[in-house]
This record gives structure tokens, C-alpha cells and sequence, in this order.
């Protein structure tokens, strides 16, 4: 009888993979960067925040441009990049703050944090 041996995946398939999902990655970056340039010109960052007004749960988002300024833009145009980011990133948890970085396309949870100059960040000065 033969013992059971498993085989380590083939180098040269990971690399085709990992290509592959790069040139994806890039693509869809590109297509969202269009389309909010389309929707408000010169977003550099959108962050989505759901709220509850009256009972209802709702979703808000602020455009922001290079320098981290809101940019001019009306209900329409900021509810419209928050379904774009949604239908992109259907696996995202929507009931979380999320903020989304138009330059590198990495959408990542938008958690409130302390300044580092404060120097109150660590566990050490918590205590």
C-alpha cells in the first residue's frame, strides 16, 4: 500500500495566478477611478459611513480629494459613488465604515484613531 502524498502546486501556476489577479486588480482600479471622476472630479478618497435617522438605517459618503478637503459635490453625486463602491465590493461589510483609496483601490475599515504624536496609542500608556 501506498502512503498518501499530497503535491505542493506548481510554481508556475502561482505565478500565472497571481498575475492574473494583478492585471484585475489594476483594471478595476482604473474603471473605478473613471467613474468617480465622472461622478465628482478630483475624489481621491471616499469614505462611507452607515448611520440610523429616524429609525431608518441609511448610508453616507464623503468625497475627499488629494488633500484630504471634501470636494463640492451634491447628495446625487456622493449617493452614486457609494452604489458604485458597493457594487464593486459586494463582499465589503457594509455596516462598518469603510474607506475606499482611489489611487491604490484598496477599500479597508474606517476606524476611528488616536494621532501618533499624541503618544497615547500604545498599551503601555493606556494602563
Amino acid at each position: 500500500m501506498n502512503p498518501q502524498t499530497t503535491r505542493r502546486p506548481l510554481r508556475g501556476a502561482l505565478a500565472i495566478y497571481g498575475a492574473r489577479s494583478a492585471r484585475q486588480h489594476i483594471a478595476r482600479t482604473a474603471a473605478i477611478a473613471r467613474q468617480l471622476d465622472q461622478i465628482a472630479p478630483s475624489t481621491a478618497e471616499v469614505r462611507i459611513v452607515p448611520v440610523t435617522i429616524d429609525d431608518q438605517p441609511r448610508t453616507r459618503a464623503v468625497l475627499l480629494n488629494d488633500l484630504i478637503q471634501p470636494v463640492s459635490a451634491g447628495h446625487d453625486a456622493r449617493a452614486a459613488a457609494a452604489r458604485l463602491l458597493r457594487h464593486m465590493f459586494p463582499r465589503a461589510d457594509w455596516s462598518a465604515p469603510q474607506r475606499y483609496n482611489v489611487h491604490t483601490g484598496h477599500l479597508t475599515p474606517d476606524a476611528p484613531a488616536v494621532p501618533t504624536a499624541l503618544g497615547i496609542d500604545t498599551a503601555e500608556a493606556a494602563r
